[in-house]
């Protein structure tokens, strides 16, 4: 399965940007950008991928049944088994499963031991220190050969836009801890800039495998067949950790990988971004893609309503200026119908900390009463009784206002937007306060706010 997040910043990033200061470390990720939807996908897809490519892994299986798990592991043929809960989320092996179960990644010596895990694993929520305390269902593991290494050696192929195109990253001390390593010790870390035209050159591999005291002709072909694979995936990110040497039969593998994908290359990946998994999404944010909306979840009360990345943050700035919390990032882009606006609405209300609502929109492409006609079915449709504070400004703005002083609902206009975000955040703690006394609030909106 996989599946399009906004996923925390991987290790190669954050390599990047603890280290490279000719690095322009601003574009990766920046809060401030417009959300990106980028295609990560579980390990058991990575290990498919780096197999299929002639790159070296572990013996496994993938399975969704406890029966599956018994069959697999006794066709692995050996005591040394391992689960792996196929979650997105990292610090699987730390965390903890709410059936109970301790530990997302478990060393098993028999396939009946290995069923017994396994189910308490499947079709549980598996807590980790990237989920959450809600969890991510665990629909499938992975039925692996453990192997003991000797030595692990970290190695990403990466896109950087300051690079300029692709960038091999490389070190000697891989494993677990290598995001302590970039931290405490970067020197350890070393970098290789590619020339996507030229692309990867023999003495480039040469040079970085020699920095980190892994100098073989088979860790120089893994390499370049890393490479390759990065360029036929549209891959933004190839990450082995680790790359290890087996001390029972001395070959190296591939132990654990981090795979993602340019979205922008779905019309030529189709078979790769069909592997999506919806189950290890924010359902909000799934609705939110099928409509092109930019949206994420925050931990707020004040759920946000506005058109471009800039005035998002602008709009959150302001509710924490007034002491609020925002609850989401929400933007409706350009050229939203008044359709997706009104579904942009149902997802805010789905999210049960939503105790209010400010649309800041300014209308250039985006037509003001457009969004008025959005909000007003939204609120007929959805029969909504939380507060919504509407400051509109820009084309079709005067229409905009009609519309909504006509429509006879429970919306508060605002012109200016420090007003409204005030306004806004005293109606959700008193929603809020209201809500942890049990004492229903109904809000009926006086004349003269309506006309204000």
């Amino acid at each position: 399965m996989a599946t399009l997040l906004p996923r925390p910043l991987g290790l190669a990033q954050t390599l990047l940007l603890k280290n490279g200061s000719k690095l322009l470390v601003a574009s990766l990720n920046h809060p401030s950008q417009q959300q990106v939807r980028n295609l990560n996908v579980h390990e058991y897809i990575s290990y498919t991928l780096l197999r299929d490519h002639g790159i070296p892994v572990p013996k496994f299986h993938v399975a969704s049944t406890p029966e599956e798990v018994v069959k697999f592991a006794t066709e692995l043929n050996t005591k040394d088994i391992v689960l792996k809960a196929q979650v997105l989320a990292g610090g699987r092996g730390k965390g903890y499963f709410k059936s109970g179960l301790q530990g997302g990644v478990k060393m098993v010596d028999s396939p009946e031991t290995a069923g017994k895990l396994a189910s308490k694993m499947l079709n549980q929520l598996l807590v980790t220190k990237q989920t959450g305390a809600a969890g991510r269902i665990c629909n499938k593991v992975m039925v692996t050969e453990r192997k003991f290494p000797r030595r692990e050696f970290y190695i990403a192929v990466m896109m950087e836009r300051s690079f300029n195109g692709p960038v091999i990253i490389a070190s000697s001390q891989g494993g677990v801890n290598i995001e302590d390593v970039a931290a405490t010790n970067p020197e350890a870390i070393t970098y290789e800039p590619i020339d996507i035209k030229l692309g990867i050159q023999d003495e480039q591999i040469t040079r970085v495998l020699k920095k980190i005291g892994l100098e073989t002709a088979e860790a120089h072909d893994m390499v370049k067949k890393m490479y390759d694979l990065f360029l036929k995936k549209d891959a933004l990110l190839i990450e082995v950790n680790p790359y290890a040497e087996d001390a029972i039969t001395g070959k190296f593998f591939c132990l654990d990988a981090k795979f993602r994908f340019d979205d922008n290359a779905d019309y030529r990946q189709k078979e790769l971004f069909s592997l999506r998994d919806l189950t290890q999404e924010d359902p909000k944010e799934v609705k939110a893609a099928k409509y092109n909306l930019n949206y994420i979840a925050l931990d707020g009360t004040i759920g946000c309503m506005v058109n471009g990345a800039g005035l998002a943050m602008a709009t959150m700035d302001i509710i924490k200026l007034h002491g609020g919390d925002p609850a989401n990032f929400l933007d409706v882009g350009g050229g939203a119908t008044a359709q997706a606006v009104a579904e942009a609405f149902s997802i805010i209300l789905l999210d049960p900390g939503v105790t209010a609502i400010l649309v800041n929109i300014f209308g250039g492409i985006m037509r003001c009463d457009v969004i008025a006609e959005g909000i007003v079915t939204a609120a007929k449709n959805l029969n909504i009784q939380l507060p919504v504070i509407v400051r509109l400004q820009g084309t079709k703005v005067n229409e905009a206002r009609k519309l909504i002083a006509e429509s006879g609902l429970r919306l508060v206009p605002r012109d200016d937007l420090d007003e409204a975000a005030q306004l806004v955040v005293q109606l959700a703690e008193i929603v809020t306060l209201a809500k942890k006394a049990g004492v229903e609030v109904k809000f009926d909106i006086p004349k003269y706010m309506l006309e204000k």
